[in-house]
């Protein structure tokens, strides 16, 4: 693989809630040169840029919530992206309501749109991430994930997630593929017959995802993210995810 790896720290959101400092040294340790944030436990994004400094990690993106996009929000939120020296910013999950349908994709590209250029001005990249059913079809045969890509500027990230993709019915490569040059970030997650798993231990093609993403996708950062609320040393599964990355 030829691009560097970040970690969403949601992954290691309990260790990160309980000390974030010693959470993005481990990380780094680890030989992951990025992170991506869910959040700042509490901490100020100008320390966490100190802390990022200090380990040598770069800050890959934010994932937020539509709400930190709001005229009353959206200067503290390009505040803390710019603090931590990221111009990513990733709308990490969209009601049902703004996507049930292909007209409601519709309005929601062209909010998205809106955003995308709003916060252009602040040199940042908006993004969308993928879930379960954003890939799922609707009327008319075409998901929410194609609808919104359709709608959205070459430039506006449309960050694919592997396990997300397949859960919804998707190919795990395809959705990469059908949309070249839009996937500046994508996720790197396993899928192993229902549930998730540690990279390399699910069904995820993971020679022909990375593949795809660095001939078609235009992916700049690949981030690994891992779910599995019952792990008790998560830290200990995304080393391991890197480790059989690194191997390929």
């Amino acid at each position: 693989m030829n691009r560097p790896v970040a970690l969403q720290l949601y992954s290691v959101r309990n260790d990160a809630k309980t000390d974030l400092q010693k959470t993005l040294a481990r990380v780094a340790e680890m030989g992951y040169e990025g992170v991506e944030f869910a959040g700042y436990y509490d901490n100020e994004p100008v320390q966490i840029r100190k802390w990022l400094d200090q380990y040598g990690l770069k800050a890959e993106g934010c994932h937020i919530g539509t709400d930190a996009l709001d005229p009353d929000n959206l200067q503290q939120t390009m505040d803390a992206h710019a603090a931590l020296g990221t111009n990513w910013a990733i709308v990490a999950w969209l009601p049902e309501k703004r996507r049930a349908t292909p007209t409601d994709c519709g309005e929601t590209a062209k909010w998205l749109t809106e955003l995308h250029e709003k916060v252009g001005k602040f040199g940042i990249r908006l993004g969308f991430h993928a879930h379960q059913a954003d890939m799922q079809p609707l009327d008319g045969g075409k998901s929410a994930w194609y609808l919104l890509a359709e709608s959205t500027p070459q430039t506006f990230i449309m960050q694919y997630d592997t396990a997300n993709g397949m859960s919804g019915g998707a190919d795990p490569v395809q959705p990469i593929l059908d949309l070249p040059n839009r996937g500046a970030s994508t996720h790197l997650k396993e899928w192993a017959g229902g549930h998730g798993a540690i990279i390399g231990d699910g069904d995820v093609p993971w020679k022909r995802v990375l593949e795809a993403c660095e001939t078609v996708g235009g992916t700049q950062w690949y981030v690994v993210e891992y779910e599995i609320d019952t792990d008790p040393n998560p830290l200990d599964s995304v080393q391991k995810c890197l480790h059989y990355l690194r191997t390929l």
